[in-house]
């Protein structure tokens, strides 16, 4: 899978944006075991240490979780992974929103739009 990193954001948050998707696309799927962090860190051009601070994160967000001496997996816990859909989902409204608001939509017309494509791709 490939990486694309962008300038002036710290690598372990793009990493953890990246994994992130990764699990709520279902590229990794639930209780799916991870690549291990030295296989991680190889694919996406990074320190180890970098990979291992991103993995870190996502265990204290429970979207991963470790069994020892076998490696890190994907959360099982459908509550978890429900919750994720409706962040992302609520991120990417209110930035699709705030675009739509400075090009001089109301949140009537933008309704209204969301509505009409959701029609159309039925």
């Amino acid at each position: 899978m490939e990486w694309n990193f962008k300038n002036g954001i710290p690598i372990y948050t793009q990493i953890i944006d990246e994994m992130t998707m990764r699990i709520a696309s279902g590229t990794y799927g639930p209780g799916e075991k991870l690549p291990s962090v030295r296989d991680l860190a190889m694919d996406a051009g990074v320190n180890p240490n970098t990979m291992q601070r991103a993995l870190a994160e996502l265990e204290r967000r429970e979207l991963v979780f470790s069994e020892r001496t076998s490696g890190r997996f994907v959360t099982r816990n459908e509550d978890v992974l429900k919750g994720l859909h409706e962040e992302l989902a609520k991120r990417y409204f209110r930035e699709f929103a705030d675009k739509l608001r400075k090009i001089g939509m109301s949140y009537a017309e933008i309704a209204g739009s969301v509505e009409k494509w959701i029609k159309e791709m039925r």
